[in-house]
């Protein structure tokens, strides 16, 4: 007998996994709960009896972590699978579940992160502190509200594409039409945070060279290097910082611990100025 998911019961499982994807995180556990919590619904409607509603969950147990906006994919995915499985698809069972969950939460894992927390997020916070000059307020509701639109409607629709394509969703997330947005998406994001370096990091310096007896300075670094290539200090030290970061695979921490260090010798030996530099 062939069963359907009502719309209601999609919703409800969408919700708990937006809310919820969190539930009772640990380093044992991930999001494992908070996948329980989104599949209760989808469970409780297509078994009506306990002891099948129990059994069907217990394949959810299973550990389970990925990038919760794009991973939404993954739970609509296996929503269509339950109302596979609960309609008599013999080609659907546990193993073929938790196949597929195991198999997307890594990959869908670094699309998410390259996309939403290395694109997307810098790319909103870096608009929202153009706004933000002044001390205005407006930047921090402008994120506010659009992050929390975008993550809601987006999950959504990821959920819900999930469950209706199946599949032929996993092609598009990692297939070829998948990695061209990928791509542009990244590219465009380079373009923001490079942007918002050059607004936001200036770095000067105060070196300057006199000749004996000479009233003026015939050398003012700060001025060479800005008729040559201006921001060039803020520009290298921008990429020193990348390299730090990407090559030598230091934490952030220390690097602006380093930073604090180059900051302070700089000003002790007058390469820097305090009033300059910040």
């Amino acid at each position: 007998m062939e069963k359907k998911l009502t719309k209601k019961t999609l919703n409800k499982s969408f919700h708990n996994w937006y809310y919820g994807n969190l539930t009772c995180f640990s380093q044992e556990h991930m999001q494992t709960f908070g996948y329980l919590c989104s599949m209760l619904p989808i469970v409780e409607e297509l078994y009506p009896k306990k002891e099948d509603q129990e059994n069907a969950m217990k394949t959810y147990t299973a550990f389970f972590n990925t990038e919760p906006q794009i991973g939404s994919v993954i739970v609509g995915i296996t929503a269509g699978l339950e109302e596979a499985r609960a309609s008599g698809a013999e080609d659907v069972d546990d193993e073929t579940i938790n196949g597929l969950r195991a198999g997307l939460m890594g990959p869908l894992a670094g699309i998410g992160d390259s996309l939403i927390v290395g694109t997307v997020i810098p790319i909103l916070l870096g608009v929202a502190m153009g706004m933000s000059t002044g001390g205005s307020p407006l930047g921090a509701i402008f994120y506010i509200i659009v992050w929390n639109l975008f993550a809601y409607f987006g999950m959504k629709f990821l959920y819900f594409k999930g469950y209706e394509l199946g599949g032929k969703a996993v092609d598009f997330l990692v297939g070829d039409q998948g990695k061209a947005l990928r791509e542009s998406i990244t590219m465009l994001g380079g373009i923001v945070i490079g942007a918002v370096a050059a607004t936001w990091v200036s770095i000067k310096t105060s070196f300057e060279m006199t000749a004996t007896g000479a009233k003026e300075p015939f050398l003012e670094l700060q001025k060479t290097l800005d008729g040559v290539y201006p921001g060039f200090l803020t520009a290298a030290f921008v990429l020193f910082c990348w390299y730090l970061l990407t090559k030598r695979k230091m934490s952030p921490i220390k690097v602006m611990l380093l930073l604090v260090v180059i900051a302070f010798i700089g000003v002790l030996i007058g390469f820097f100025n305090p009033g300059l530099t910040y």
